[in-house]
């Protein structure tokens, strides 16, 4: 093992460490190979982020030509140009992912800069796929366990997210796991900036010779898996600067002794799309309009890319009950394409006799949202969707017309809309709602059935809270703390301070 192997950031990691960190790389290679020849890439205007983002694709061009448009006819593929553009690097792997990607994509796209997507999750029946589905597997499953067991959340899956994650050696790991993923980035002209909205795609760009290489790190707690040296970092938040910059709590063993540099770190701003936080101030308006005209309070819940929430989604909608009945809430209920999750959640409507309305079809989705800003809303409306990308931009675009969104701490924490924060699903979630409740745009984390429900009552029957998180998301927004996508896009295109690759140790010159 080379000694470079054994350092990130200039800071030692055990040998033993960087072994164990080789483990789920060569778990993967053992059970599907590694993909040995490098991909030829080339752009389709494919899919609903094409319409509405302006952004191509990027596919084998050995699979371009069978490939087909919603008319049927083979997609005209074009050669990456890296002139004024940037590839997009995500992992349909969970939403979160997906989410920045797409706010990344609309912000550039309203600043004329051509996107390319690259998501290493759509290279299908390769080693690559196969990997990351093996490894995405498991950590679904374990995020459905920990919200069903108290006792294996507490003692096993909180202290992996938090604890396992934030240490150096998760960096080393995440650089070894992206080795096998280095075929999908290989042939991209060096020169084109790489935007990662996960840490294996900017380790494969930087282990590919990249010259530019951003990685959005999304988690307010600093945690080393989103390391990647190398390439330069953004943050959303003060103290995920603070925290990140100095690599605080991320020791096991050997101390740190050195940080990463100023120039490889930037505090953006929350990353949001262009849309959302181009219509804050109209948004806000419709929500303290609905409050004076005593429309029904509108509630949207969304189910994270794990699907863990199907229970609570239930929990909640039977407390809601009479409140919809008496049209004083409407549920709008995103269950993305957990199709398993919805039986679930189903079940426990038709128990409690809740009626509700399906909207399955992405165009009537779009109508429905669109409509509902001119509208009242009453019932419960459930959302599913079978492509990945309307599963994730429904909750966008119901945002717009919702009052209060019942989230878990992701992502989500991050967006301009009043929230009530359901229990995280992994510790490293609550510090999502410790920015979002001491900025004003949300409650703190309600961490049982009794705190959400007091809550939740409150945001119903009562307007204070609500205008508060209103009037703070109005304030926020003359800062400009939600125009973190617009920034990473600046950072992405300016040309000057190019990254520079990992460099090793220097040797002390003390004797």
């Amino acid at each position: 093992m080379k000694k470079k192997e054994n350092f990130i950031f200039q800071n030692k990691v055990s040998r033993f460490a960087a072994a164990r960190a080789r483990v789920g790389s060569m778990a993967c290679r053992i059970l599907f190979g590694i993909q040995r020849e490098a991909f030829d890439l080339v752009a389709i205007p494919k899919g609903e982020v094409y319409k509405n983002f302006n952004v191509l694709t990027l596919v084998r061009r050995s699979e371009a030509e069978s490939m087909l448009d919603e008319k049927g006819k083979p997609f005209k593929a074009q050669e990456i140009d890296p002139k004024n553009s940037l590839v997009i690097g995500t992992i349909r792997m969970g939403f979160g992912h997906w989410r920045i990607a797409i706010a990344l994509a609309s912000a550039a796209n309203s600043m004329g800069v051509r996107a390319y997507l690259l998501d290493l999750m759509s290279f299908s029946e390769t080693p690559i796929e196969k990997s990351i589905k093996f490894l995405e597997g498991a950590y679904n499953s374990l995020s459905r366990l920990s919200q069903k067991s108290k006792l294996f959340n507490t003692l096993i899956w909180e202290p992996i997210t938090s604890g396992m994650n934030a240490r150096l050696d998760s960096a080393i790991q995440n650089r070894e796991v992206s080795k096998l993923f280095t075929a999908a980035l290989e042939k991209l002209p060096k020169e084109i900036p790489v935007v990662a909205a996960h840490p294996w795609v900017g380790w494969s760009a930087i282990l590919c010779g990249m010259k530019k290489v951003v990685s959005m790190i999304p988690d307010n707690l600093p945690l080393a898996f989103w390391l990647v040296e190398g390439s330069i970092h953004t943050v959303q938040s003060p103290s995920a600067y603070m925290g990140y910059r100095t690599l605080i709590h991320m020791e096991k063993g050997a101390p740190i002794s050195n940080c990463i540099p100023q120039d490889e770190i930037v505090q953006t701003g929350h990353y949001v799309d262009y849309e959302i936080l181009d219509s804050i101030k109209s948004d806000c308006e419709m929500r303290l309009e609905r409050e004076k005209n005593h429309e029904a309070r509108r509630l949207l819940l969304t189910m994270g890319g794990a699907g863990a929430q199907a229970s609570k989604f239930g929990e909640i909608a039977n407390y809601c009950k009479t409140y919809i009945e008496q049209k004083k809430v409407c549920l709008l209920i995103n269950m993305g394409d957990h199709e398993g999750r919805w039986n679930e959640l189903k079940l426990a409507l038709e128990k409690n006799s809740i009626p509700y309305q399906m909207h399955t079809d992405w165009k009537k989705t779009q109508a429905f949202a669109e409509s509902a800003k001119k509208t009242k809303l009453t019932g419960v409306h459930i959302f599913l969707h079978s492509d990945f990308y309307a599963a994730v931009y429904c909750t966008n675009l119901l945002m717009h017309v919702s009052d209060v969104m019942i989230t878990k701490p992701s992502e989500l924490s991050f967006y301009p809309i009043p929230k009530l924060f359901i229990q995280r699903v992994g510790r490293h979630e609550a510090w999502g709602a410790i920015r979002s409740s001491e900025i004003g745009g949300g409650t703190k984390e309600a961490t049982n059935p009794q705190i959400l429900n007091r809550i939740l009552k409150m945001l119903v029957e009562e307007d204070d809270l609500l205008k508060l998180y209103i009037k703070s998301i109005l304030d926020n927004n003359k800062i400009k703390i939600y125009d973190g996508a617009i920034n990473v896009v600046k950072i992405a295109m300016k040309k000057t301070n190019e990254t520079k690759p990992p460099q090793e140790k220097k040797k002390s010159t003390k004797k």
